[in-house]
């Protein structure tokens, strides 16, 4: 019962005929997580990368089109549900306790037969962020960590969306004020000493959903502490790209993650 180890492996319909999808169940923290594993065709040995989803329960559930898009970068890409998700065990603590199938998912690709020299790569999009940012933390091992309209900081959530805070409430406890410490165990900035690997931002500055505010305290820390940070932000996208954008900057922050190999070692 290992972190990471899978359970099941079940063939799964992809949009893509270049890449294999796969049902995968796998053990987190002593539940039952299940997640979509992509796996492009052939038997080469690629850089592995976790897709950290946003949202919660159905709302930003991972699409197998999405993994797909990342996978035909050459990568092998694991995006675990979180747990009580798809017949999942558990439930979702936006980034509590559910921060252990982000770390699980690491583990599984370090397992992979495919996967490069146990290179993980980790991505996170909203909510997934705050994750993303939690694992690179979490493994001095990682090469690189990607944030996308990515959240870093809980509280400023709680401020900034109102139509989240009964969510919020129920989930973590309570409100920023009474559950001080929930809020920053959820948020990263507090522990960005130990991160090891270069980080890319990527923000629109009209996004609502999560302000281009969690952006700049993010890249500000990182840059007070010293680490490696690069941003790309675009003064007229919000939290969704364009699709001719979107398609552009999934190549771009691909190929930035496949540069990082050199400063791996």
């Amino acid at each position: 019962m290992k972190d990471g180890e899978i359970i099941s492996r079940v063939p799964f319909p992809s949009p893509n005929p270049r890449v294999a999808l796969y049902l995968i169940t796998m053990w987190s923290a002593g539940l039952k997580v299940k997640g979509l594993l992509a796996e492009p065709e052939g038997n080469e040995n690629l850089d592995g990368f976790l897709y950290l989803r946003g949202g919660i329960k159905n709302v930003g559930m991972v699409r197998p089109s999405r993994i797909a898009q990342f996978a035909d970068q050459g990568f092998i890409v694991f995006a675990p549900y979180y747990r009580g998700n798809r017949g999942g065990e558990g439930n979702e603590d936006f980034a509590g306790e559910d921060r252990e199938d982000a770390f699980s998912g690491v583990r599984l690709l370090q397992q992979h037969p495919r996967v490069l020299n146990h290179k993980i790569h980790v991505f996170g999009f909203s909510r997934g962020g705050v994750m993303a940012l939690q694992a690179g933390v979490e493994f001095s091992s990682i090469a690189s960590v990607v944030t996308w309209g990515g959240v870093s900081d809980l509280t400023l959530t709680y401020e900034e969306r109102k139509d989240l805070r009964r969510m919020m409430k129920r989930v973590i406890g309570g409100t920023p004020a009474k559950k001080e410490d929930a809020y920053k165990y959820r948020t990263p900035l507090y522990e960005l000493e130990a991160m090891k690997a270069p980080v890319l931002i990527i923000h629109g500055a009209k996004d609502t959903n999560v302000t281009i505010e969690h952006a700049y305290r993010l890249e500000k820390r990182m840059k007070e502490l010293n680490k490696k940070v690069e941003t790309m932000y675009y003064e007229e996208f919000d939290h969704v790209f364009p699709p001719v954008y979107n398609r552009k900057t999934v190549k771009e922050l691909c190929s930035w993650m496949k540069m990082q190999k050199a400063d791996f070692n």
